[in-house]
């Protein structure tokens, strides 16, 4: 199987965008499109290429950005004053087109993908779903690029995907550039049977939907559970294991504990569920 080389920018670049428009594409995921001029210079790679996402406040009609050269940006940003410092947070881009034609008249757009969060009483909770759900055309954001993470050896036997709901564009845009002759499987859990979407995978490679359905079930559990059931798991083999914490770093230590080496596992805990916060 190719070589897949980790590529992070080595001047990471921020590109202005506004909104185009949004769409609920499931139950649980919330899209919103930007574009802008800007754009067409996004060097998109596929796989799980993510970036860092900037957000007005909501009380800002503009953007406030950090100025920096090179790849330090976060103490700029954290120069920002408290009422002006935008909020950030990382997301994996869930598509790329580039700009249609040379023209000028179709600049280049990006869909990412929100995870819709309910609480209790139906309100929406997090600041990026908030700001999703409620984005309109010509709102603005600003995207830095930070490139890839997923890793894969060229001696791969199988490649091994395990993920929630918040690594979906993860795992649909690696799986759909993967070399069509990979072999290997996918977890993928998702909150409802309606969020499962058509996903490009390689023929030799399987592809498992874990439905949660049950709201009191925290997110990754029922993922990591059926990972564990795979006892099978080749040493030659590469896996990439995102989501809930615990789903990430438990994911890690089964297929360590199963022959893999550590350096053949990417692992990344997106997110902390509150219950878990003081452990």
């Amino acid at each position: 199987m190719a070589k897949i080389h980790r590529l992070m920018p080595q001047h990471p670049r921020m590109f202005r965008a506004q909104v185009v428009r949004t769409e609920r594409v499931s139950p649980s995921i919330h899209r919103v499109t930007v574009t802008g001029p800007e754009l067409t210079e996004f060097s998109w790679q596929g796989y799980d290429h993510w970036f860092r996402l900037f957000l007005p406040l909501p009380h800002q009609q503009g953007l406030t950005l950090p100025e920096f050269t090179g790849d330090r940006w976060y103490k700029p940003y954290l120069a920002i004053p408290d009422d002006e410092r935008p909020h950030c947070a990382n997301y994996t881009v869930a598509d790329f087109r580039p700009a249609a034609d040379d023209s000028g008249e179709a600049d280049a757009e990006m869909d990412i993908d929100f995870v819709v969060h309910v609480g209790p009483t139906g309100e929406l909770e997090g600041r990026a779903a908030i700001w999703a759900c409620r984005a309109r055309a010509g709102d603005t954001l600003a995207v830095l690029d930070q490139g890839l993470l997923f890793d894969c050896p060229t001696d791969a036997s199988e490649v091994i995907v395990v993920a929630d709901e918040t690594g979906l564009p993860a795992t649909t845009n690696i799986l759909r550039s993967l070399p069509r002759d990979t072999v290997g499987r996918v977890i993928q859990e998702v909150p409802t049977a309606a969020d499962r979407r058509d996903i490009d995978a390689p023929p030799g490679v399987d592809v498992t939907w874990i439905v949660r359905d049950d709201h009191a079930t925290v997110p990754g559990t029922d993922a990591l559970a059926e990972l564990l059931r795979h006892t099978a798991v080749d040493a030659g083999g590469y896996a990439f294991v995102v989501g809930e914490s615990t789903l990430a770093t438990e994911g890690r230590r089964h297929l360590h504990r199963q022959g893999l080496a550590k350096d053949r596992i990417f692992f990344s805990g997106f997110w902390r569920h509150e219950s878990r916060q003081a452990a």
